[in-house]
């Protein structure tokens, strides 16, 4: 039997793409171990899949000045020597890596015990993480055709992101009995990731007069994010949602979004029109606004930056994705790539 060791963390992004890769990688065969941080998000993602867990020390190298810079070397260095070892012990055929600083020395592992290493990039340009990564891997697996030129040595390859298997399997009938709204009207699903979404959170609120006009809104806003004042028909508020999201997506008529690279990949799947706001550069490098940017550019999403969401545009902008929803959906369904499960696979087994 084949070894691989997946490894990635430090948000839920990291992870999500080998979960999808799981079934795949168990009908081909395939013994699978993980390698994250002791103490991680990773961890409890991967606590019910089987698994077997293996956690290192792991830091993170800030762009900016602090102490925890100093400190955080030495835990690098800590988990590579850990994760040395346990390359060592494990023997795998080949590591697969979904980025977040702990996957770094663990791909750095592989190349000294000669394994062959893949990295999976899912924004358009390498975080820090991957960026140190990258020269130890064989391949680097990339979701936009706008990355390829931007991975040196003819390692990149196209294979787009991989997607859990049990998206494709939600229910309209159970969103509807999730949701239980009164009537028939569109349904206009907002997800702001994981912790929800502050600004998308108060402007959809601000909006709802105008939005429940013409939907009924689905509002995943965040743990501790609800806002029980609001009584607004037609308007139903998650503060997380798991098993329940495939049965969300599937009664969904049009979706608002942020544009994380593993989201965006979901709607483009699952062909949702959508409208995407990205994260503005004050609260991260700018990776989500090449991401809406490119989605935009091949006729997948609507975008309304940060910057110019106010109660007004967003509920404009809504409206007018919902007119023009099958122009969207024409497009995805042209797209060649919306599932890499499988083309990840292939990589994989080439190596």
């Amino acid at each position: 039997m084949k070894r691989i060791i997946l490894t990635g963390g430090g948000t839920a992004g990291h992870v999500t793409p080998s979960l999808a890769l799981l079934p795949g990688l168990k009908r081909a065969g395939y013994e699978v171990f993980y390698i994250g941080s002791k103490n991680g998000i990773e961890k409890d993602i991967m606590a019910g899949t089987g698994v077997p867990y293996y956690g290192i020390s792991a830091g993170k190298l800030r762009r900016y000045l602090d102490l925890r810079n100093i400190t955080d070397v030495f835990r690098v260095l800590r988990g590579f020597g850990e994760a040395a070892r346990l390359v060592r012990e494990l023997k795998p055929d080949a590591v697969f890596s979904n980025g977040g600083f702990v996957a770094a020395p663990v791909v750095a592992a592989a190349k000294m015990a000669k394994v062959k290493a893949a990295v999976h990039e899912s924004d358009i340009t390498p975080g820090l993480a991957n960026r140190l990564s990258i020269p130890f891997a064989d391949v680097v697996c990339v979701n936009f055709p706008e990355t390829a030129a931007r991975i040196r040595g003819g390692k990149a390859v196209l294979t787009g992101c991989p997607i859990r298997p049990e998206l494709f399997g939600g229910s309209k009938k159970a969103g509807a009995e999730l949701c239980a709204f009164h009537d028939t009207k569109p349904v206009l699903l907002a997800i702001g990731g994981s912790l929800g979404s502050v600004k998308i959170n108060e402007a959809l609120r601000a909006s709802l007069g105008r939005l429940c006009a013409d939907f009924n809104v689905a509002h995943v806003c965040g743990k501790n994010n609800a806002a029980q004042e609001i009584k607004a028909r037609g308007y139903r508020q998650f503060e997380y949602v798991t098993g329940e999201l495939p049965h969300l997506f599937a009664y969904a008529d049009a979706v608002i979004s942020r544009a994380g690279a593993n989201t965006i990949f979901e709607l483009l799947a699952l062909q949702k029109p959508n409208l995407l706001i990205p994260l503005s550069k004050k609260a991260s490098r700018g990776d989500q606004i090449l991401n809406a940017e490119s989605f935009r550019r091949q006729g997948f999403s609507a975008v309304l930056n940060e910057e110019e969401l106010t109660p007004e545009s967003l509920a404009e902008a809504a409206a007018d994705l919902y007119v023009h929803r099958e122009k969207y959906r024409r497009a995805m369904s042209a797209c060649p790539v919306k599932n890499g499960a499988e083309e990840v696979l292939k990589v994989i087994k080439a190596l």
